[in-house]
């Protein structure tokens, strides 16, 4: 079986006794998902999801305002299994929550954190705006890598935001920024496609999307001279691993090629030396 690694997992959405109207949405409107999308997991019952399919690690979603204590109650107990992605960093007041930033990198086992440019500011800051570059300053300083949505959001929030040309900018200006496009780029999945070409820094994370339902450019992409530039990722429990791993191992991919895509990827550019893959 084919080595997976996760690398963008949920398991705070059951802390919360009500999910905001957005999240509703996305999940009755968009994903079509069940009720049972924002329960709360089971630790021994996400294991074996990953058993079945070869996960071997996952990447758990970790809010530095709101902590999620599944996430760290999961890492704890299986640090093996378990890495954390760290968001929640306050763009306009940067000092304070770098500082604290740092402070969790040093002590938890986080290897990357993340923000969404339509998530936050009414979607009024392009990663192109001066304002994130504390944090790319910090993330570069650190070596810590750092992804940021782009693609259409699937919430009604303001989009233009997250068209990847923005990055363009970020990648001339941070060469040394260990950068991941998240959540897909579509429509503009050319676009990010030819900044993968242009920059060494730069990844593409496939979470939230269903790999049978990626782009026939993107898969030429993976089979020529993409294969080291592309990541995987569920976005679990919005996508199952028993729906999006089969899928991946379904695509016509060289079997050199799907291993990096599932697995050889994220363990070079999130865990590195750092933090020993599983």
């Amino acid at each position: 079986m084919t080595k997976v690694i996760d690398c963008l997992v949920n398991v705070h959405f059951g802390e919360t006794e009500q999910q905001p109207d957005w999240m509703l949405k996305v999940r009755d409107d968009y994903f079509k998902g069940p009720k049972s999308m924002f329960a709360q997991p089971d630790l021994g019952q996400l294991l074996d999801e990953m058993d079945e399919l070869g996960v071997a690690r996952a990447i758990l979603m970790y809010n530095m305002v709101r902590p999620s204590a599944t996430a760290l109650k999961f890492t704890t107990a299986r640090p093996d299994r378990f890495a954390l992605a760290v968001n929640g960093v306050d763009l306009l007041r940067p000092v304070a929550t770098l500082r604290t930033l740092t402070a969790l990198v040093a002590d938890l086992p986080v290897v990357y954190t993340t923000v969404g440019a339509s998530f936050w500011g009414d979607g009024r800051y392009p990663p192109s705006d001066a304002v994130y570059y504390p944090l790319y300053y910090k993330c570069a300083e650190l070596g810590l890598p750092l992804c940021m949505n782009t693609g259409i959001p699937g919430p009604p929030i303001p989009g233009e935001v997250q068209h990847p040309i923005h990055l363009d900018l970020v990648c001339v200006r941070f060469p040394e920024l260990k950068l991941c496009m998240i959540h897909g780029a579509d429509p503009w999945w050319d676009v990010a496609i030819r900044l993968l070409i242009k920059y060494a820094n730069l990844r593409l994370m496939t979470s939230a999307w269903s790999p049978k339902r990626l782009p026939d450019s993107l898969i030429h992409y993976m089979r020529s001279r993409g294969s080291d530039k592309v990541i995987f990722g569920s976005d679990w429990p919005v996508l199952s691993m028993r729906r999006v791993v089969p899928e991946a191992l379904a695509l016509d991919l060289p079997d050199d090629v799907r291993e990096k895509y599932l697995y050889a990827n994220a363990r070079d550019f999130f865990f590195g030396d750092r933090i020993p893959p599983a």
